[in-house]
């Protein structure tokens, strides 16, 4: 039994036609038009790909691989438009979608009052349709417009309110870290089609083991291993989409956009089209050990350090982002241990209580009058009391408290790096048992300051004080109105989205990590196979969990629970204590390593200076100058001298005539018997 071909379409399509008519159509069907066209597709598409997750899974379906258009042909090159849907594509349709349709419900309570709210809902509508056609294609061509559209929209959505000079600078930030990634990513399509000739997948993947013994000469006298430059040109892809060290920077500034967006870009769309991608490219990196390391490397590395970060920010947004960039390292590091599988399952789990806890934050800021300064909230557990249990849930589920779905996918990949003998498996292991005392301690403390201890707003009862909208606020701490719990388009989403964050991880890890659910989706080497070995001692999700109570990553859980505790419950003061005695490192952290201030250095200030010099020197001295304005120096003076000889009197004419004769007669007597000779005498 085969999948639909007009199914699949649907599913791509639907939320297409939904962008159009409120993009094109918002003035006349109006904002109860737009958002009900947009979430009607996007809720076709997410009940059709359950029904395809169903077919693949229990209905006996086949994959699904066959083109449906042919986009150009050039010799033997043949780029089409087409559908490879297995297993792991009916994951990411299941979540994109479910997610994508929350974020659109939530969107109507959030962006309530905003003069852009047909665009914005035109906007992630197209953005779901650009993440389908790229966890959907079938060929790298396809891939890279999947991936080139989600980066444009990311561009408008960071943007949205384009008359903020921040969010202006985060979407050009995006934009431009995201094309060095997305240089590198065409350089390795680049290099699969000179090596293997071929541009579909199935092609590409049969001929893969035909790179071994191969090689690329980029520099002189070296010689590259191919599998190696291709599986590294892709994996620079993914670092930029995917945020991963040192094309990072682009993720945090990326909250300057609507928080709906921030749940979209963040959760289940944009930042994990990379871990997809090397999942998807599986058969290809298990051909190079060293780009599997410099994927462990990199991932470790943004495991830990980024999730620092998280730790010294105010803004409640932030230190979600942070800990977006900390999780994607998680899952580069599962990719790194050939634990492919592992990763896709810890981005189907943190995607849901990723997206729980951003749309909880905004929930907040909703009730704070888009305050978003920690620092001003505290006690509003007693105000909106669904947002507190479900942000408590989703919280859970990111420090991996046994038995919550982010548990079962988090803890797998920290036990794998264990058992790893890939170079760099130590420093990973490191890296991601510290990443739990790590997480523990942001996100226990943004909850405390949040929801916890007193009240560090005030509200004023005089109209007219308080805050503005998103476009801007002042006196911070100060609220026109006592907070309160968010309608219900808001508190629904979070629920929804709360109920997987518990429950998904303990019904699917038996068969997603340890059952070969995946199936010929995804390929791993037999010396390759940590998850193998790993689940010799799995037991049951039951077991799993009560044996994760005695593990490591749940003390150092426990330990920055009851830490951020003491500190922001029972003794505040401490926590300023802390900073003075910390100063140091907490500027460290608190300056983002100063990445952002050497980027700038080098490569922003630098690339200024660089084109001012080529213009001085290029533009101004040698074209403008030398070739356009002397060109036009050159020809005024000659202009001015044959000017002179057009005197108008005709004893001028005459005398002119008389010596051009006499020049002629005497240059003919004198070369009369060569060759110049015979031209004059017309020879």
């Amino acid at each position: 039994m085969g999948l639909s071909t007009s199914i699949l379409l649907t599913i791509a399509l639907a939320p297409l036609v939904g962008c159009v008519l409120a993009g094109f159509l918002g003035k006349f069907i109006g904002r109860a038009g737009s958002h009900s066209v947009t979430i009607l597709g996007v809720a076709i598409s997410c009940a059709l790909s359950f029904y395809v997750l169903y077919q693949l899974t229990l209905g006996g379906a086949e994959v699904y691989n066959q083109n449906l258009y042919t986009w150009f042909q050039i010799g033997q090159l043949n780029a089409s438009v087409g559908f490879l849907v297995d297993r792991l594509t009916a994951m990411m349709l299941v979540v994109v979608s479910f997610v994508s349709l929350l974020v659109h419900v939530y969107t109507i309570g959030y962006m309530a009052d905003d003069d852009g709210y047909m665009r914005f809902f035109s906007y992630i509508s197209l953005f779901t349709f650009s993440m389908f056609m790229l966890v959907m294609s079938n060929n790298f061509v396809q891939l890279f417009f999947g991936w080139e559209a989600v980066g444009l929209v990311s561009y408008l959505l960071i943007g949205f309110w384009y008359k903020r000079p921040t969010a202006i600078f985060a979407n050009l930030k995006a934009f431009l870290v995201n094309r060095v990634g997305d240089f590198g990513f065409l350089l390795g399509i680049a290099a699969v089609l000179y090596f293997l000739h071929t541009l579909d997948y199935a092609t590409a993947f049969g001929a893969a083991p035909g790179l071994i013994g191969k090689t690329l000469q980029i520099t002189a006298g070296t010689h590259w291993d191919a599998a190696t430059v291709i599986c590294i040109c892709l994996f620079i892809g993914a670092m930029g989409k995917s945020a991963q060290v040192p094309l990072h920077v682009w993720l945090p500034d990326s909250m300057e956009g609507p928080t709906p967006i921030s749940a979209l870009i963040h959760a289940a769309t944009m930042v994990t089209a990379g871990i997809f991608m090397v999942a998807r490219m599986s058969p290809l990196f298990e051909l190079s050990p060293a780009a599997l390391s410099f994927v462990l490397v990199i991932g470790a590395t943004t495991a830990l350090f980024t999730g620092l970060i998280g730790i010294v920010q105010n803004d409640i947004k932030r230190v979600i982002a942070y800990s977006t960039l900390s999780q994607l390292g998680y899952m580069t590091v599962a990719l790194g241990v050939s634990m492919y599988s592992g990763a896709v399952f810890h981005l189907m789990t943190h995607a849901f209580f990723k997206a729980l806890l951003f749309l909880g934050a905004g929930s907040v800021i909703i009730a704070m009058h888009h305050e978003q300064d920690m620092r001003y909230m505290g006690g509003l557990r007693k105000y909106m009391p669904i947002t507190w249990i479900t942000m408590w849930i989703g919280s859970l589920a990111l420090v991996a408290v046994p038995f919550t779905s982010g548990f079962y996918s988090k803890d797998a990949i920290i036990e794998a790096v264990g058992l790893s003998h890939r170079w760099g498996a130590h420093y990973a292991y490191f890296c991601v048992m510290a990443g739990a005392l790590v997480t523990g301690l942001y996100t226990f403390r943004q909850m405390y300051l949040t929801f916890h201890g007193k009240e560090r707003f005030t509200v004023l009862e005089q109209h007219g004080h308080g805050h503005h909208d998103d476009h801007g606020h002042h006196e911070p701490g100060v609220l026109a109105h006592a907070p309160k719990e968010s309608p219900w388009v808001v508190t629904l989403p979070l629920v929804l989205l709360a109920i997987p964050s518990l429950l998904v991880g303990f019904f699917t890890v038996g068969p997603v990590l340890f059952g070969n659910w995946f199936g010929t989706a995804i390929h791993v080497d037999e010396a390759n196979n940590v998850l193998g070995e790993l689940g010799q001692e799995f037991h049951g999700s039951l077991a799993m969990a009560l044996h994760g109570f005695t593990q490591l990553p749940f003390v150092l859980v426990l330990i920055a629970f009851i830490s951020c505790t003491y500190i922001y419950v029972f003794n505040p003061a401490m926590a300023g204590k802390i900073k003075s005695t910390l100063k140091p490192l907490w500027t460290v952290l608190d300056r983002k390593y100063w990445v952002d201030e050497v980027y700038f250095a080098i490569f922003a200030r630098g690339g200024v200076r660089l084109g001012r010099l080529f213009w001085k020197v290029g533009d101004t001295a040698v074209i403008d100058d030398s070739m356009v304005n002397g060109s036009v120096s050159l020809i005024h003076r000659i202009a001015a001298a044959v000017r002179r000889l057009q005197s108008g009197y005709l004893y001028h004419y005459a005398f002119a005539m008389i010596l051009g004769l006499i020049l002629l007669l005497g240059g003919y007597w004198l070369f009369g018997s060569g060759p110049i000779g015979a031209v004059l005498a017309g020879q």
